[in-house]
């Protein structure tokens, strides 16, 4: 990957304003691989700017950005011009994750399974890799470039979110990343990062969750009519697969009007990026990897709670 990046590197080291985009409603992996790679560049006299749209949801990304002194912004925050440089860390328009700024996209780095990647100058998408920060982490390594310790503990959090503190799809190369930075990284700061990831507010939605939700046979299915956060789906996905008896999760939430979905998956007959896309195709979008998945209906008039619930039924149990 040397070579790549280096292109990436000469197309943006004579560009004035250059914006590192995450994919709304970043998480962990996604602020951590952008704030690396805005240090990345600096190594090279590139300045850039972080920055993203939708909200920041967790309380523990939140204490991350702070403690480890991240520079991020919402994009309304930014005079971002037609001839300013993207590049996108973390998502890709094509899984409809990431919005379209004004600025010329540059460049993707991602993790994600994608149809079709997209049509410009840089692509480096690794669906076998288990968070965007490995990657991320290979581009110090291949460069012999050390990394600052606040970033390589950032990078440390990125990984462990995403593949569920090494529980899910995992790869060698995320292995050996975990394995550096765990020697550079404020250690303490990260397991503090990682243990504290919900706070007492959050309990009404366990409740909720364990009141609504359904087990059909191994898939567990559950809707918040009322709402809950994208972030908050996930943990919650994740707190259900731990049951013995599921092995998919399906959650649902009407959130600003729209309708958000997060799956978790242990099968390895299935793949929550095909069903996410199968089951939203005419009426919404989703990505993501076999194991995890997010998708969203942005029409809620599209929407109808039993037809949705049938479609995933059918694509998983037939």
């Amino acid at each position: 990957m040397t070579k790549e990046i280096t292109e990436l590197i000469k197309l943006l080291q004579n560009e004035k304003h250059i914006y590192i985009q995450t994919h709304n409603y970043p998480d962990h992996d996604a602020v951590a691989s952008a704030f690396a790679l805005q240090g990345f560049f600096k190594n090279f006299g590139i300045k850039s700017f972080l920055t993203f749209d939708g909200d920041i949801q967790r309380d523990s990304l939140m204490d991350m950005i702070s403690f480890l002194s991240i520079d991020i912004k919402h994009i309304s925050e930014y005079d971002m011009k037609a001839e300013d440089k993207i590049v996108i860390v973390d998502g890709c328009k094509g899984n409809k994750n990431v919005t379209d700024l004004i600025g010329d996209e540059i460049g993707v780095i991602d993790h994600h399974q994608v149809e079709k990647a997209e049509d410009v100058p840089f692509n480096d998408i690794r669906p076998d890799f288990g968070a965007c920060s490995s990657i991320i982490y290979e581009y110090y390594s291949e460069h012999n470039i050390a990394i600052p310790q606040n970033m390589a503990s950032a990078l440390l959090i990125g990984i462990n979110m995403d593949t569920s503190l090494l529980t899910r799809g995992v790869s060698v190369n995320d292995i050996q990343a975990y394995s550096s930075l765990y020697t550079v990284s404020d250690v303490r700061l990260v397991n503090s990062i990682l243990r504290n990831y919900i706070q007492q507010k959050d309990l009404k939605f366990y409740k909720e969750a364990i009141d609504r939700v359904e087990i059909i046979k191994n898939v567990a299915y559950c809707y918040f009519p009322e709402g809950c956060n994208q972030n908050m789906l996930g943990i919650l996905g994740d707190f259900f697969l731990a049951l013995s008896e599921v092995d998919f999760v399906i959650l649902l939430a009407v959130n600003g009007g729209k309708i958000n979905f997060s799956l978790r998956n242990e099968n390895i007959d299935w793949n929550c990026s095909f069903i996410i896309q199968a089951a939203l195709k005419g009426i919404g979008f989703g990505g993501g990897h076999a194991d995890m998945a997010g998708g969203i209906i942005n029409d809620i008039s599209l929407f109808n709670e039993r037809n949705v619930r049938g479609r995933f039924i059918e694509l998983l149990l037939g």
